[in-house]
């Protein structure tokens, strides 16, 4: 696979990515299509190996959505933009410090921009609690998911 395939490839995996964060965008059917596109390109085994492992993830996060709270994004009081800047810092925080930099990030960004708009830092924890009840939850999870699975695509490029 050249380079620049990669590279798109890349892009729209981080289009998947900011997917998951917009309603009504698909963005777990993006990610896991960007990784059929380089395993049917690529055709080595780890390829296949990591479009199987992405396969059977994604599906058990759709098995496991039924069991989050639904997304109600008004029902938390905070504006969307909350959300979308979790989000971001999320994906940030997930490829800076692995794993864990990606819930740490997003819950951590909430709190920062809920306090920042609330003043006070029991009043932003409050809303944190209300955010993730409301959509929070079912956000991070499928975000969670579609990292993991762009994490491994990257892992496998870089030592694959």
């Amino acid at each position: 696979m050249s380079v620049w395939q990669l590279v798109a490839v890349g892009l729209v995996m981080l289009l998947g990515l900011v997917g998951v964060l917009v309603p009504g965008v698909p963005g777990q059917a993006i990610v896991w299509a960007a990784v059929l596109w380089w395993a049917l390109t690529d055709m080595t085994p780890t390829a296949w190996g990591v479009l199987i492992g992405a396969t059977a993830l994604m599906l058990l996060n759709q098995a496991l959505k039924p069991l989050l709270p639904p997304r109600r994004p008004g029902e938390s009081g905070a504006p969307r933009r909350t959300v979308l800047i979790g989000g971001v810092a999320g994906i940030v925080g997930f490829f800076v410090v692995p794993v864990v930099g990606g819930v740490a990030g997003f819950v951590g960004a909430i709190y920062g921009v809920e306090r920042l708009r609330l003043g006070s830092r029991g009043a932003g924890w409050a809303s944190v609690r209300s955010v993730m009840r409301a959509t929070g939850y079912a956000v991070l999870v499928e975000l969670f998911a579609c990292l993991l699975v762009a994490g491994a695509w990257l892992g496998a490029l870089l030592w694959g």
